[in-house]
């Protein structure tokens, strides 16, 4: 299973795993000692507080995966920054996302030929938990390259 995750982020450690209901809930956290401030660039090891993030990838073996990051938020210690605190970020999932790239490229891909109806009702199925409108957005976003 760590090697799973290491494919996402060598630096995310596993953390523990359960099956339930045809989902697969793996929680992991970072091994990071050092994270940068995405507002000014400053490095900082200061932690202020960890909370859980939650987020679909890839099914593995027929079942749906949530991936639940002990995120940590951290103290910035730049004077000239406006921001105190700020949480850890990752380069596999954008900024308050609930899917990772990997999974978003593949409701991408599987949706791009077909209604965002149909293609929301065959990867329930098969894939993510997802509707019609968050095919749509996802199709939206890729047309416009924002």
């Amino acid at each position: 299973m760590d090697e799973f995750i290491k494919q996402l982020d060598p630096n995310l450690d596993y953390i523990s795993h359960e099956i339930k209901d045809g989902k697969c809930y793996i929680t992991v956290t970072s091994n990071r000692k050092e994270v940068t401030c995405p507002f000014c660039g400053w490095p900082s090891s200061r932690i202020h507080s960890t909370y859980n993030r939650t987020f679909q990838d890839l099914p593995v073996q027929g079942n749906k995966v949530f991936i639940i990051i002990r995120n940590r938020k951290f103290f910035c210690d730049n004077s000239d920054c406006n921001h105190t605190t700020f949480a850890e970020r990752f380069d596999f999932i954008s900024y308050k996302a609930k899917k990772t790239r990997r999974l978003e490229d593949e409701i991408v891909r599987l949706s791009i030929n077909c209604s965002s109806i149909t293609a929301s009702k065959i990867l329930k199925e098969n894939v993510v938990d997802i509707g019609k409108s968050t095919v749509c957005n996802l199709l939206k976003k890729r047309n416009t390259g924002n």
